[in-house]
């Protein structure tokens, strides 16, 4: 089986969301695969910063420019043997598109590793793969994942929670939780 990863991002994808798990997975020997609908390998993506400064959500600011590398159109999930959902306020209109949520279930059905992380829940969500499932997320998307059928796990920001194939946490705090979970998941294990 190959060790390609599937990331799905988009305009104001939250930037540690997408950058953190796109570099530490590639450091790993992964080749990941980021992906937006309606654009093209070399083409990029604004990302957003997302802080915690003692407001009732979280402020927002500009992040970086995030390079595409690899064709939307052309995803084959066949392909791949696991997929990350950022975070941010890219899932808000992604759940829109048709192939976004085919792509999340046929992960799902394959019972392939599925990591998301705060609004990425929103994408699983819509996706309707959380059924009877423990999931974190931002707590504001919390109402999304019971509607979705799915048991909303109220964890600290540090924290993640595995089910299944399913890996989720709230915010990019949890990325030390978030990715040595989904590793496991992927049957990876480091040695130190």
């Amino acid at each position: 089986m190959s060790k390609q990863i599937l990331m799905l991002v988009g305009d104001y994808a939250e930037d540690y969301e997408t950058m953190v798990p796109f570099q530490f997975l590639t450091g790993l020997g992964y080749t990941v695969h980021a992906v937006c609908p309606d654009k093209k390998s070399g083409d990029s993506i604004a990302t957003a910063i997302h802080d915690f400064e003692g407001e009732q959500t979280y402020s927002e600011k500009r992040g970086h420019n995030f390079a595409i590398n690899h064709d939307f159109d052309v995803v084959n999930t066949a392909d791949y043997i696991g997929l990350v959902v950022p975070g941010g306020r890219a899932p808000e209109y992604l759940r829109m598109n048709a192939r976004v949520i085919e792509i999340v279930q046929e992960f799902d059905t394959a019972k392939k590793p599925i990591a998301a992380v705060c609004h990425g829940a929103q994408i699983l969500a819509a996706a309707n793969v959380l059924q009877g499932r423990t999931c974190s997320a931002y707590p504001a998307c919390a109402a999304e994942v019971k509607l979705a059928g799915g048991k909303y796990a109220d964890i600290a920001v540090t924290e993640a929670v595995t089910d299944g194939h399913l890996v989720t946490a709230p915010a990019w705090p949890a990325h030390p939780a978030w990715l040595a979970q989904f590793v496991k998941v992927l049957g990876a294990s480091i040695q130190i």
